[in-house]
């Protein structure tokens, strides 16, 4: 690529009220618009004083600025530029948004968390977001640790997080995520609450988790009948109570076991001719033997856990899967005399077969991802000192998330799974020249050859009346 003009004849300027750099909200809030989030927000969130009036245009202002990649309160000034006050009505100013977002209380909170959760049924009935919910779904639950840098900002602390994989004590806010998925569909997060910086991953996870599942449920999951509703996480939710909560609830639980004595006995007991080995990195299928020669083996047995706790013990399938220790003095002769194991357990009392149940518990491991889009979009800062105001900017993180992810399964299937920044990239960031003309329509003229076109006008058509496409 070269330039075709000199730089002495090259020249800019900031003046044309007509064009916009985000033609992609107008499908993406569309969809907003028909889900009903006005109502909604009209409806059950309630902040009092000046600054919580207008909560519906002031919600839908800050979603739309993390729509575009906002990740400040001043990042949302993007949306006041060129021909957006021709496109959307009653945007506000950061100063206004910043107001609003400090003034709920932590019971306005829990009402936009509400919103969030009634925003997530609505979308998954309007789009395709979670295909065949009502036969397979599962919930994974996860904590994370946001880095935090102003020692004046309510609640941070210090609490353990990994960075390369090794566990570290840094400053910040906890934030715990449900999320919901089929084996089609990528996650979409149900459930969120921020907390201390000190606060274990354990701690409320009752509650939490039961929230989580009344959301699941909500947006479809295991509806149909015999739905399969499985609710995975690591070991800081194996407790009793959690395990009820899934029990209660009718859902399937598939968490990691905590080495304690008990289980390390319960491994030992195992017979060498329990363990099958399994599909694995760098594992080989031998189809004479009509199995894999793998490093990684599994096996299971029926286990009591909490037996020591009054009228808690839960008895299912500890699933133990093992893997063979590298030795890297092996290149230079150096063999070892036996082999050694790494030994990764899991209760669980999954109705999937035991390869099915082990590499579905594995599986958990997307919540990763979801936790990257986030910091990779509204979360990279938690940016009020303000406790309440950063676990709002929280929720509405999880809304603008779920709100691109519905807006990318009416894309197509390349964006029914792409990246949070992959959407915003192709979907969003659209430049866009605004043109009015009779009887109140209003055509976006966007570029040409644009290489994702097709599964923006895919959002478009799927949303905005006829005349759906014009023709040059």
């Amino acid at each position: 690529m070269r330039f075709s003009h000199a730089a002495a004849k090259t020249h800019a300027i900031f003046d044309d009220e007509h064009m916009i750099a985000y033609a992609g909200l107008e499908p993406v809030m569309r969809l907003a618009q028909r889900c009903g989030l006005d109502a909604l927000v009209g409806e059950y969130v309630q902040i009092a004083g000046p600054a919580g009036a207008n909560a519906p245009a002031k919600l839908a202002s800050v979603i739309a600025g993390m729509a575009c990649g906002a990740d400040s309160i001043e990042d949302l000034d993007a949306l006041r530029h060129g021909g957006m006050r021709k496109l959307f009505d009653g945007v506000r100013a950061p100063s206004t948004l910043g107001s609003f977002l400090r003034a709920p209380t932590w019971g306005n909170v829990r009402q936009l968390e509400k919103v969030n959760r009634r925003m997530l049924a609505r979308l998954a009935s309007h789009t395709p977001m979670l295909p065949d919910a009502g036969t397979v779904a599962f919930i994974d639950v996860d904590s994370m640790q946001r880095r935090t840098y102003g020692y004046r900002k309510q609640g941070s602390g210090f609490g353990h997080t990994k960075i390369q994989g090794k566990s570290v004590l840094v400053r910040g806010l906890n934030v715990l995520l449900a999320t919901v998925s089929t084996p089609q569909a990528v996650p979409v997060i149900c459930a969120t609450r921020l907390r201390g910086g000190k606060t274990g991953s354990a701690r409320g996870a009752e509650p939490f988790v039961r929230e989580s599942i009344a959301a699941a449920k909500e947006a479809g999951a295991g509806s149909g009948a015999g739905g399969i509703v499985v609710l995975r996480g690591d070991s800081a939710f194996y407790s009793a109570r959690v395990i009820a909560a899934c029990r209660d609830n009718h859902v399937s639980f598939s968490v990691t076991a905590k080495m304690d004595k008990k289980i390390k006995a319960a491994i030992v007991a195992m017979p060498e001719s329990a363990w099958v080995t399994i599909e694995y990195p760098n594992a080989v299928f031998d189809e004479r033997a009509g199995r894999w020669v793998s490093d990684a083996e599994i096996a299971e047995i029926t286990y009591t856990a909490f037996a020591s706790k009054k009228n808690q013990a839960v008895t299912a399938r500890l699933i133990v899967r093992r893997v063979k220790r590298l030795n890297p003095r092996g290149k230079n002769g150096q063999e070892e005399l036996f082999a050694t194991w790494r030994y990764h357990a899991i209760f669980t009392d999954s109705p999937f077969t035991l390869v099915q149940a082990e590499a579905q518990h594995r599986d958990h491991a997307v919540m990763e991802q979801v936790n990257a889009d986030l910091i990779d979009g509204p979360l990279a800062h938690l940016p009020s000192g303000v406790f309440t105001a950063n676990a709002a900017w929280l929720t509405l993180a999880a809304l603008t998330h779920n709100l691109l992810r519905a807006a990318g399964c009416l894309a197509g299937a390349f964006h029914a799974r792409a990246r949070g920044a992959t959407l915003r990239r192709h979907l969003i960031a659209v430049p866009a020249r605004i043109a009015r003309h009779g009887r109140g329509h209003l055509t976006l003229h966007l570029p040409e050859h644009w290489r994702w076109q097709d599964a923006w006008l895919n959002v478009f058509d799927a949303l905005d009346g006829p005349p759906r496409r014009c023709v040059a």
